[in-house]
């Protein structure tokens, strides 16, 4: 659908240089995914390190994607 985050309360426009930088960290994260999930796949690892990097790998991404959007916290 064009333009559906006008239907989306609290976001904003985004310039092209954004949407590639916001591009750039989905990209990355995926790349960081598929490497954690071949690490959950080799039981002589340490599991409970990998959660934990796992854990703070998707709170990165999501501030870094924050960063870019900057959502409007005062949606009502």
């Amino acid at each position: 659908m064009d333009n559906q985050h006008k239907r989306i309360a609290g976001y904003r426009d985004l310039t092209h240089a954004e949407i590639d930088l916001m591009n750039e960290a989905k990209a990355l994260e995926a790349k960081v995914n598929g490497l954690i999930d071949r690490m959950q796949a080799t039981p002589d690892l340490d599991q409970r390190n990998i959660a934990l990097g796992q854990t703070y790998a998707e709170e990165t991404f999501s501030r870094l994607v924050r960063a870019v959007a900057r959502p409007d916290r005062q949606v009502a």
